[in-house]
C-alpha cells in the first residue's frame, strides 16, 4: 500500500469519520446501514446522484432475507416485478426449459425480484441515510492513502471542490471502477472468461404468460447468450453476452450491429417483434469479468464488483455485494474495536468472499459447453441434483443447505458425457479458447467502460 499523505494533508484540513465507503451501491449501502446500527460514524460517498441508471435488474431469492433485515422489503416489493424461476431456450432445442426457484432444496426461497436498480439503489442509499449514515452524493473519491492508524482519502465535488477524510477504516464498494484494485494494481483480468455485452431496453416486448411472466428468460445463440428481463413497469431488458470474436466484425452502428444479433435468437426476435427500443439507446461494455488478487488489508475492506465482477448469466451481483457487506459489517467492528481478532475476522472473511464467486464461475465457464447446456435443457433430479443447482441460482451457497454432495454429482454427470461426446466438446473447447481472445475493448459509440 502506499504511504504517501504528506501532499493531501499539506493541502488543505481533514475532516474526520470512523468508517469511510466508496460506493453508493448494493454493497455500500448496505455496509453504510449496518455499520451505522452499530453506533459508527460512518460516511457513505456516491460520484452520480441517486436515482442514477445501472446495468443488472435481476436478483436473487437469497437476496430476499438481507432487504428484510435491512427493513427494505416493502419498498422493493413496490417497484419490483416477481420472479419465480429461469427459462432456457436454446437454437439446438425444439423444446423449452421452465424452473422454478420452489424446486430448490429450500423451500422457503421460492421467488425474487426483477428491480429497475435506479430505483432498487436509491431505496437502499436512502434506507442508509436513515439508518444515521452520513451520506454524500457527487463525490468522486481520487485517492486512498494508508498508514499505520488509518486512511486519508481524497475526493473531488462536482464543482471541483476538494475534500478530504481522515478515517480509521475504509470499505471500497465503488463497483467496476475498482477504485483501490486499480490504484494499486491489484485488478487481474479473467482471462478463462473473457467476455463483453451489449444490452438496452425495450417497450412492448412479448412477455411468458401467467406467473412466469417475470422470469428471467436466457437465451442461446451462436456467439453467446442473450438476457430477458422483465420490470414492473412494462420495460424490459435485453442483452447480449459475447465473445470478443464476435465484436470484431462489427462494422456498423452499435444499435443496427444490436438488431443484426437479436436476429441470431430466433425466439428472442419473435418476442420483440414490434418492440421499441427505448431512448433509442444501446449501450456496450468489453472485456469485463477480472477479480483482485486481494480483498482485505490492515485498514480496508474491498465488497463486490470492487473485488471481482464475473460474468452475469447467473444475476448474482447484486446478492454477492450484499452479502460480502453482511460478512464485512462485523469485521470492521473487530478491526476497529478489537484489533487482535481481526486478522482471524479477516481471514474467514476472505474465505467467504472467494466461495461466492467460486461457486458460480464453475457453471460459468461451461455455460456455452454442450453438455451443460444439455443439462440444463433436460433437467433432472436423481440425487437430488436438480435441487442442489436450484439452490445454487437462487444464491443459498453460504448457510447450511447440505447441496454440496448432489453438485458434485451434477458435475460428476457433465464430465461423463462430455466425455461421451468426446469431439464434440473438444470443438466446443477449441472454439471457446480461439473466441475469447482480448480484442482490446468494444469499438465504437455509447460505450461504458466501467459502469457501476
Amino acid at each position: 500500500m502506499t504511504s504517501e499523505t504528506s501532499a493531501a494533508r499539506d493541502s488543505g484540513p481533514f475532516h474526520h469519520c470512523d468508517v469511510l465507503i466508496i460506493g453508493g451501491g448494493p454493497a455500500g449501502s448496505t455496509m453504510a446501514t449496518l455499520l451505522a446500527r452499530q453506533g459508527r460514524d460512518v460516511l457513505l460517498v456516491e460520484k452520480a446522484h441517486h436515482p442514477r441508471f445501472h446495468i443488472g435488474e435481476s436478483l436473487l431469492p437469497a437476496g430476499g432475507p438481507l432487504l428484510e433485515k435491512l427493513g427494505v422489503s416493502a419498498q422493493v416489493e413496490a417497484i419490483g416485478m416477481p420472479k419465480w424461476g429461469v427459462e432456457f431456450c436454446s437454437p439446438e432445442h425444439s423444446h423449452r426449459s421452465f424452473v422454478e426457484f420452489s424446486d430448490a432444496w429450500d423451500k422457503s426461497l421460492p421467488m425474487a425480484w426483477q428491480v429497475r436498480r435506479a430505483d432498487f439503489d436509491e431505496i437502499l442509499f436512502r434506507n442508509a441515510a436513515v439508518a444515521g449514515a452520513r451520506t454524500l452524493e457527487g463525490c468522486l473519491v481520487r485517492r486512498v492513502a494508508f498508514d499505520a492508524q488509518g486512511a486519508d482519502v481524497e475526493a473531488v465535488l462536482q464543482d471541483g471542490a476538494v475534500q478530504r477524510w481522515r478515517a480509521k477504516f475504509v470499505v471500497d464498494a465503488s463497483g467496476r471502477d475498482t477504485l483501490l484494485a486499480t490504484q494499486n494494481q491489484w485488478k487481474q483480468k479473467n482471462r478463462r472468461h473473457n467476455s463483453a455485452a451489449l444490452f438496452a431496453h425495450f417497450r412492448g416486448a412479448q412477455r411468458l404468460p401467467g406467473k412466469q411472466e417475470g422470469n428471467i428468460s436466457i437465451f442461446w445463440f451462436q456467439h453467446g447468450w442473450f438476457w430477458f428481463i422483465p420490470l414492473a413497469d412494462g420495460s424490459t431488458s435485453v442483452g447480449a453476452v459475447c465473445w470478443p470474436e464476435y465484436l470484431k466484425q462489427r462494422n456498423k452502428p452499435l444499435n443496427e450491429f444490436f438488431a443484426d444479433t437479436i436476429a441470431m435468437a430466433p425466439e428472442l426476435a419473435r418476442r420483440l417483434d414490434g418492440a421499441v427500443l427505448m431512448d433509442d439507446h444501446v449501450w456496450a461494455t468489453g472485456n469485463y469479468s477480472y477479480c483482485a488478487d486481494r480483498c482485505a488489508g490492515d485498514r480496508f475492506l474491498m465488497l463486490g464488483d470492487a473485488y471481482a465482477f464475473i460474468d452475469p448469466v447467473f444475476s448474482s451481483g447484486v446478492f454477492l455485494a450484499m452479502q460480502n457487506a453482511f460478512d464485512g459489517a462485523e469485521v470492521v467492528a473487530k478491526a476497529i474495536d478489537a484489533p487482535e481478532t481481526y486478522p482471524a475476522a479477516r481471514r474467514q472473511f476472505e474465505r467467504r468472499m472467494r466461495h461466492g464467486p467460486k461457486q458460480f464461475s464453475w457453471f460459468i465457464h461451461r455455460m456455452t459447453n454442450p453438455m451443460l447446456r444439455e443439462l440444463f435443457m433436460h433437467p433432472r433430479n436423481p440425487l437430488r441434483m436438480q435441487e442442489a443447482v436450484m439452490s445454487l441460482l437462487a444464491g443459498d451457497i453460504y448457510g447450511k443447505t447440505p447441496i454440496w454432495a448432489s453438485l458434485a454429482a451434477f458435475k460428476g454427470v457433465y464430465y461423463v458425457g462430455s466425455l461421451f461426446s468426446l469431439p464434440r466438446t473438444l470443438r466446443a473447447w477449441w472454439a471457446r479458447r480461439r473466441l475469447i481472445r482480448d480484442v482490446g475493448g468494444v469499438r465504437g459509440e455509447n460505450v461504458i467502460a466501467n459502469p457501476r
